[in-house]
């Protein structure tokens, strides 16, 4: 199935996602094939048939499950892949402090199964999806890629996190024909400039900014703002939210760079933090009229103050950087509420 000006064909797991959906628009515009892999648990087809109208490119996709012993075999067996990005997973930070059972067996299960079916047939570059919350409660800020890594994480979705990133430590020690670039994503927000595709979560929005869309377009009566007493200007917990083309970009460039490397951990943010109340005022700016909000008690699992040190990112990504700030991460994420006010579901 592939062309002559075809760069390969990279495997997406959970490509019908936030974040994957993005980065497959990333990849086609960049000139590779595309074959996404989602068992649609929290995300929607309509995003791919999305991307393909923003790109004017198909992609092939499966409806599977990672966790389900067998599923990638045929689809390995059908396509050649050049490397994999691994996005499918659960990840809210409550809700795994809700539910961790479920946690572990979905992300951990999911990534063993992939590995083990990439290591079969050959297939042995990746870019994982991995997340700061390996951090933990950072120690120093900016946090850079030397920072401990949390004993104890502040969630089982961090655990989980770190855990994956052991795995892949090890499997790279046992067999160094493998080729990992592990992005250790901030605080991922915005929407592509179409307005087309977007953050859609199933059930209430778990990250900050969907709610607040969600809100100013009615579908919420008011935001939650947990936490009002940390040491902060405003009180509000403060992070690095990076715009999610920002991020996808960071994937494309990862997949060029897996040649070149071993195994690396890199962090994607912005090196800025911005507080939760800095956030929503800036969102009522471009929305142009009061978005209700409400103090509450703070969540578990969550910390005060978190941004990246993004030098190594630029040095291992070809000179990757964050182009876009707060003012474009909430004038994107806005034209893709207001244009999609029940999200998907409105196509699906």
């Amino acid at each position: 199935m592939s062309d002559s000006s075809s760069l390969g064909c990279i495997l997406v797991a959970g490509g019908a996602g936030y974040i994957g959906s993005h980065t497959v628009v990333c990849l086609l515009e960049a000139g590779y094939e595309v074959v996404v892999v989602d068992n649609l648990s929290n995300s929607s087809k309509v995003a791919l048939d999305r991307v393909e109208q923003i790109t004017g490119k198909s992609v092939t996709f499966y409806k599977a499950d990672l966790c389900d012993d067998g599923a990638l075999e045929p689809i390995f067996e059908a396509h050649t892949f050049e490397a994999a990005i691994h996005f499918a997973g659960l990840k809210s930070v409550s809700e795994s402090v809700a539910d961790p059972i479920h946690y572990y067996r979905t992300n951990i299960v999911s990534s063993l199964n992939l590995v083990t079916t990439m290591a079969k047939h050959g297939c042995k570059k990746l870019v994982f999806s991995s997340s700061a919350t390996v951090y933990g409660d950072p120690q120093y800020l900016p946090i850079d890629e030397a920072h401990p890594l949390a004993i104890d994480t502040d969630s089982p979705y961090g655990a989980t996190k770190l855990m994956i990133e052991r795995i892949l430590q090890d499997v790279h020690r046992s067999d160094p024909e493998w080729k990992i670039i592990m992005l250790r994503y901030f605080n991922p927000t915005g929407a592509h400039e179409s307005g087309l595709i977007g953050e859609d979560p199933v059930g209430p929005p778990a990250n900050l900014l969907p709610f607040v869309c969600q809100v100013a377009v009615g579908r919420r009566e008011k935001l939650m703002v947990f936490g009002s007493d940390y040491p902060t200007d405003d009180g509000s917990g403060k992070r690095d939210f990076i715009h999610v083309v920002d991020l996808s970009d960071a994937h494309v460039a990862a997949v060029k760079a897996l040649p070149n490397v071993s195994i690396e951990a890199v962090n994607v943010g912005t090196g800025k933090s911005t507080s939760v109340l800095e956030l929503h005022a800036a969102m009522e700016a471009v929305v142009g009229k009061p978005i209700p909000y409400e103090m509450a008690a703070r969540r578990p699992g969550d910390i005060c103050e978190c941004y990246a040190s993004c030098g190594k990112a630029k040095e291992v990504l070809g000179g990757w950087e964050a182009k876009f700030g707060i003012s474009d991460i909430c004038e994107s994420a806005w034209r893709w509420q207001s244009q999609n006010p029940q999200g998907y579901a409105d196509q699906a």
